[in-house]
């Protein structure tokens, strides 16, 4: 996988964030339960440049789900 980490020892903190977001998004949760099972965006490339949040994570993990690859690029101040 190629990523680009500023401080990779914040990786499991940010897991946990991500997790716990998670939790409070029950519609994106359930869309990705069913991504999961149907594939529906197979062979499907999406990029993205936006703020990234625990939200926009979840997003991006149920679009994965859907069988996209998916590329994430921070953007923002307080992103970096």
């Amino acid at each position: 996988m190629d990523y680009d980490i500023a401080d990779k020892s914040l990786a499991d903190k940010g897991l946990r964030r991500i997790d716990w977001a998670s939790g409070f998004m029950p519609v994106l949760k359930s869309i990705k339960e069913k991504y999961e099972k149907e594939k529906p965006l197979k062979d499907i490339s999406i990029a993205a440049c936006l703020h990234v949040t625990t939200e926009t994570a979840n997003l991006m993990r149920t679009l994965k789900a859907g069988g996209a690859k998916v590329t994430l690029c921070a953007s923002g101040l307080l992103s970096i």
